[in-house]
């Protein structure tokens, strides 16, 4: 009689401990290129368009090291709880999706990871990114019209109520949707991938597809980062009107501003998060057999 094995999953207070503590490690690792990327798509640092790494000796050598981490602080906080919904919303999604033996095709993976990105997106994503990006462009100027993170908060309630921090939420949603869909799902395919292969599924090869996830996920979505940081900066187009600004401003191209950045950053970002939280993860519940991803696999009969 044919028997499967049915994989155990991360329980919700390890998955939710886990991510948070893989944020804010990822975020505080990454944030140089995070703002470098950012003053690129805004094409706001002359003689440094397409180069983030330009960018950020540029800023340290006038403005200080300091400077590079400019809303960095709202970034980590945002990144600790963004990624503890993403990781438990993707658990949640993935249940509902999964076989019986709790395992994901890569379409549905794909799937789960958008449902996901769209849910990290309304509840943590936008109010975090319209910050950073406020602070940011703020950078730019000499009379300066926020200090700090606090400041701008108030300033946006004040002036536009609570819709200001959702200033951009349709051009994020199409962002963190695609990212999170082709990431997870890529993540879910190359990790079987390894494990078929018989490769040490360890530290290091977490690392490494992690980087190769981030990676894809850059060129297939970049696009929608760039045209949700136009709309969040302080020039507060709408989606049709950032799309249109990027384009007449920049071309077809300019659509991938900042994809250098992004992909140092994102690869990086996706290693070191999937490898903090599978270590984390474990360290609290004692086995990989209860790590969060749980892939595809061709059951065997077994008498």
């Amino acid at each position: 009689m044919a028997a499967v094995e049915t994989k155990k999953t991360t329980s919700a207070p390890v998955s939710l401990f886990s991510s948070a503590i893989a944020g804010g490690v990822e975020a505080i690792a990454t944030y140089p290129l995070e703002y470098a990327k950012t003053r690129v798509q805004l094409q706001t640092v002359p003689g440094c368009r397409h180069n983030p790494f330009a960018v950020i000796l540029n800023v340290a050598r006038n403005d200080g090291i300091g400077a590079i981490y400019t809303g960095c602080s709202t970034l980590v906080l945002g990144t600790a709880f963004k990624v503890s919904v993403r990781f438990f919303s993707f658990n949640y999604f993935r249940s509902r999706l999964a076989d019986d033996t709790g395992a994901l095709t890569p379409l549905r993976g794909i799937l789960a990871g958008s449902l996901a990105g769209l849910t990290e997106s309304v509840v943590a994503v936008t109010p975090t990114e319209r910050l950073k990006t406020l602070l940011i462009d703020n950078a730019r100027i000499q009379m300066k019209l926020y200090r700090g993170e606090p400041h701008t908060y108030e300033a946006i309630i004040r002036a536009q109520s609570i819709r200001g921090l959702y200033h951009g939420l349709v051009p994020t949603i199409l962002k963190q949707s695609s990212t999170q869909g082709v990431k997870m799902g890529s993540y879910n395919v190359i990790r079987e991938f390894s494990r078929r292969h018989d490769l040490p599924q360890n530290g290091i090869t977490a690392f490494v597809t992690g980087a190769l996830a981030g990676t894809v996920t850059v060129y297939m979505t970049q696009p929608f980062d760039t045209i949700k940081t136009w709309a969040q900066s302080a020039r507060g187009a709408g989606t049709i009107e950032a799309f249109r600004s990027v384009v007449q401003q920049t071309g077809l191209r300019g659509l991938w501003s900042g994809s250098t950045s992004r992909v140092g950053r994102l690869a990086f970002s996706s290693s070191i998060l999937y490898t903090v939280y599978e270590k984390v993860a474990t360290a609290m519940s004692g086995s990989l057999e209860n790590e969060l991803f749980v892939f595809t696999s061709i059951p065997s009969a077994r008498c």
